[in-house]
């Protein structure tokens, strides 16, 4: 298909479900004006907005479904009814034939799929927009599912990349609204996200990496990936055999506890953004089943790990921070948190800052705990924090849909979850391990090599320091005297000693990396000799 037979087919569509309506004709150039006057002759829209766009966006087919989920990602910048509405897209792709999936597989592993498995399933487990699943059976007898890209997928990603950059930038130029949603950033937050699934090995990687860090853990389980069959292209890995999680019916039959099931999950999502700095994503219920073996002990599996989060060492530190302030109805310290983590500007007025989040928050704590959403609340307070300027941060978005999604699972197999009773605990004990002196240690340990590289800089740093000192107290002579000039020595002698004792507190491991002898005594006497040839 031609871009410009595309383009038409998209406004086509555009007309059957009225997204016209989505603008006011006051925030549209005159041409699209005049096509918007054209299209009141349609028949008027029954189904609500969001239900329409998920409708459209179904119907020009698996690319634009993608990004429709995407958009489902950003309840910073899309109206909360659209979220929800596109937050259930589900893939509804037709599977490719079975042939062309096991010559994709034979390609990519260099190899006879009856060479390389027991037995092949040329029939399809599952199909999805970018991918294909099919089962199979190593040769020693290990069940696995086999994963490969749709054929030529990449080229039809290009061309309806290709078109909603143009359509995004033709919103932003246009209209009030597009400025405000910023479509160009989202298409090109979609094009990295994208690309970024077609590549298999960077999904086994992730998937490897959480498997790794809950192997000790009865919370959660991960598929072992079987890395002889796995490259770019293809992905093995264990098969897995559970209960969906949206399968209500059977887990009761079961007789699982959803209370336990629950606040299981919410640990899980703390433990993976606080404890791993590591988190799975896409935790939609198409990616998450249950083990119920054991009905009062449920246990988790995680699928598809193609979008995994992670936050800076700042980030994490300030979200953990803020979120204790929340629970504490602290709202000074959340204004200052914003400000000292640089999210929202630094000349931002502390005072007006807190009001509106105040504004925002104490009316959501007046209801139950157990009616308030965590995400939301933290959806709301990041949309008072755009109004004082703070920047999107692509990692904290990710943090808070994952944090709605799982908020939202939560509720769905246990109403009465208190997110707040599973979370205030452990966000305290984080805390309190995380200044623990094996914690300090530990991170010592991490980054004391940088810091011994930057070593040798240290006592050049520090003369050039002195020196700009010296330079300030000359630029000032005029208004010292001998007292003065007594007393600006003996400021520097304790500036330089205070600094000396600071430096041996904060980076201990120096003294034994460099020499025997204390390193305060060796600072100290370095800054000793400096000052005295100075003076």
């Amino acid at each position: 298909m031609s871009s410009l037979s595309r383009l038409s087919r998209i406004f086509r569509v555009a007309a059957r479900y009225r997204l016209d309506t989505f603008f006011g004709n006051h925030n549209l150039p005159l041409s699209a004006r005049i096509m918007a006057r054209c299209a009141q002759f349609l028949p008027n829209p029954t189904m609500p907005r969001g239900e329409r766009l998920r409708h459209a966006l179904e119907d020009l087919g698996p690319i634009f479904i993608k990004f429709g989920q995407l958009l489902s990602t950003r309840p910073d910048l899309i109206p909360a009814d659209i979220c929800r509405e596109l937050d259930s897209l589900q893939d509804r792709v037709k599977p490719f034939p079975g042939e062309q999936f096991t010559a994709i597989v034979e390609a990519a592993l260099e190899g006879r799929v009856e060479d390389l498995f027991l037995t092949f399933d040329r029939e399809p487990l599952a199909s999805a927009s970018v991918a294909q699943v099919h089962t199979a059976v190593l040769l020693d007898g290990r069940e696995v599912v086999v994963k490969a890209i749709r054929p030529g997928i990449e080229k039809v990603i290009q061309q309806d990349i290709d078109l909603l950059f143009t359509i995004a930038r033709w919103i932003e130029r246009n209209t009030l609204d597009g400025k405000r949603l910023r479509p160009v950033e989202i298409v090109e937050d979609y094009r990295n996200t994208i690309f970024d699934e077609l590549n298999l090995q960077r999904e086994a990687a992730n998937t490897s990496i959480l498997r790794r860090n809950f192997s000790h853990s009865d919370l959660l389980y991960v598929p072992e990936v079987h890395w002889p069959l796995t490259n770019e292209k293809v992905l093995v890995t264990e098969r897995i055999y559970a209960t969906p999680v949206t399968d209500v019916a059977s887990l009761t039959k079961q007789g699982t506890d959803f209370r336990v099931l629950a606040e299981r999950g919410v640990e899980i999502f703390f433990t993976q953004v606080f404890e791993n700095n590591f988190f799975h994503a896409d935790m939609h219920p198409g990616n998450i089943f249950v083990d119920a073996t054991i009905p009062g002990s449920p246990r988790y599996l995680a699928v598809d790990c193609a979008i995994i989060g992670t936050l800076t060492d700042a980030d994490q530190y300030y979200l953990g921070r803020n979120l204790i302030a929340i629970f504490r109805r602290d709202y000074r310290q959340v204004a200052e948190l914003h400000i000292l983590s640089g999210w929202v500007p630094e000349n931002t007025p502390v005072s007006e800052f807190e009001a509106a989040i105040r504004t925002v928050c104490e009316p959501i704590f007046e209801r139950p705990l157990r009616d308030i959403s965590f995400g939301q609340l933290l959806v709301s307070l990041f949309r008072t924090a755009r109004r004082f300027n703070m920047e999107v941060q692509p990692s904290l978005v990710l943090l808070q849909k994952t944090l709605l999604n799982i908020e939202g699972l939560g509720r769905q197999l246990y109403p009465d979850l208190d997110l707040w009773s599973t979370a205030h605990p452990f966000l305290e004990r984080w805390f309190k391990d995380r200044f623990k002196p094996d914690a300090l240690v530990d991170r010592l340990k991490r980054h004391g090599p940088e810091w011994l590289e930057q070593f040798p800089q240290i006592p050049q740093l520090l003369f050039q320091s002195l020196e700009q000192l010296h330079r300030l107290d000359r630029a000032v002579s005029a208004r010292s005297d001998a007292d003065r000039k007594r007393k600006g020595g003996g400021f520097r002698w304790l500036g330089a000693a205070l600094l000396g004792a600071g430096l041996a507190i904060a980076f201990p491991q120096w003294s034994e990396a460099v020499t025997h002898t204390p390193l305060s005594g060796l600072v100290l006497m370095a800054l000793g000799v400096i000052l005295l040839i100075r003076r």
